[in-house]
């Protein structure tokens, strides 16, 4: 929370937030956006413009015909304070340092040798002392660090329950990566942190509902409904990598079989293609290439994990009915391959209206989930 306020008061936290995901905004708009009284959002307003969080623009709008001077826009300023956000995978961390608009301000990746828990904290430390000693004086400005994680996140306590691609279970993040850091760490699963992030700041912005799919090496989904991130009663929500679509398909990490993820994920994609061409070392890219050249049996592949795909959006869209879904992730490398059958699938099994949801691609790199963990540990600024 601010660190100059002892208990921020829910209009404060309203108005922040209003203004960080949708500013610069004039009071009168902000009170007719909340629900409160002109006076009530300059009372919220103050301590945020004092302690410099907010600022107020020139004058630039009337606030109706006839109504007398200009209003003066409430707008964040953006370098109040900084945010470090860093995305884990199986091979790299991926860092990244964003202001309090969420806009990367500096980069930085460290490959794994391994993927312990010990050697990964290591490189953290070092990665997050490369973003915060560069130029710019950021240490003195940053006191939050957000991690990215795949897999089953506790975010309320940062533990990490289960990541399958890390092969960790159990471990406690947050407490680790504090006592290392000496920052204040929010812990969450990586599809959620880029669910938060395309929220407040991208396709979302605005959306009542929505689905963030993401497809890759996992595959995974984020849901917004009634404008909140829907986290679960356990942690766990929308983990459409997990239904199971062919009780006699391949097995899954989890211990299910026919998930769509045992299907369409990318380790799944390439064990199936191996097979398919007895080439036991062919590698993703080469059987996108093949696939793209005419192969048959490859094409399949790809036609089949593409339909596993579209039936599990379908099954977000007949559940949960969002405005809209966007799609993501690493093997949009590969779109073209999964498109018409992801299409396809998500038609035949999207019931009535919900066949109508728009579909949009949003290719994103591992810069923009770090950004997403960065996004995270800013909401935990106001909702602590």
């Amino acid at each position: 929370m601010f660190p100059e306020a002892d208990a921020v008061a829910p209009a404060v936290t309203a108005v922040f937030t209003a203004v960080l995901t949708g500013g610069p905004i004039s009071r009168v708009s902000l009170a007719r956006r909340l629900g409160l009284s002109s006076a009530a959002v300059t009372k919220a307003a103050r301590p945020l413009i004092e302690m410099g969080y907010l600022e107020e623009l020139a004058a630039t709008e009337h606030t109706g015909p006839g109504a007398g001077r200009p209003a003066s826009p409430l707008a964040i300023r953006a370098d109040r304070e900084f945010f470090v956000g860093v995305k884990i995978t199986g091979d790299e961390l991926i860092g990244v340092l964003c202001d309090l608009r969420a806009q990367v301000r500096t980069a930085a990746h460290r490959r794994l040798t391994e993927t312990s828990v010990e050697h990964v904290l290591t490189e953290l430390v070092e990665l997050v002392d490369d973003l915060l000693d560069g130029p710019g004086d950021y240490r003195s400005r940053t006191r939050r660090l957000g991690l990215a994680v795949s897999g089953d996140v506790d975010h309320s306590t940062g533990l990490v329950r289960y990541s399958p691609f890390l092969h960790w279970r159990d471990v406690p993040l947050r407490e680790r990566a504090e006592k290392l850091t000496g920052l204040t760490v929010t812990v969450e699963n990586d599809v959620k942190a880029l669910t938060t992030a395309e929220h407040w700041f991208g396709e979302g912005v605005g959306a009542d509902s929505f689905a963030l799919v993401t497809v890759g090496a996992g595959i995974g989904c984020g849901l917004v409904v009634g404008g909140r991130l829907v986290s679960g009663s356990h942690g766990v929500a929308g983990e459409i990598g997990h239904i199971g679509i062919d009780v006699n398909g391949p097995a899954c990490h989890c211990g299910s079989n026919g998930c769509v993820e045992a299907i369409a994920g990318t380790d799944a994609i390439v064990a199936q293609a191996r097979a398919a061409t007895g080439r036991p070392a062919l590698t993703f890219d080469d059987a996108v290439t093949l696939a793209r050249a005419g192969d048959a049996g490859i094409g399949a592949v790809f036609a089949r994990a593409g339909d596993a795909i579209g039936s599990g959006i379908a099954a977000v869209a007949n559940l949960v009915g969002p405005a809209r879904i966007v799609v993501s992730g690493e093997g949009l490398a590969a779109y073209d391959l999964f498109e018409p059958h992801i299409r396809a699938g998500f038609q035949r099994q999207a019931f009535g209206a919900a066949a109508d949801c728009p579909l949009s691609i949003r290719p994103l790199p591992f810069e923009e989930w770090a950004r997403g963990a960065a996004t995270v540990s800013i909401k935990a600024l106001v909702t602590v």
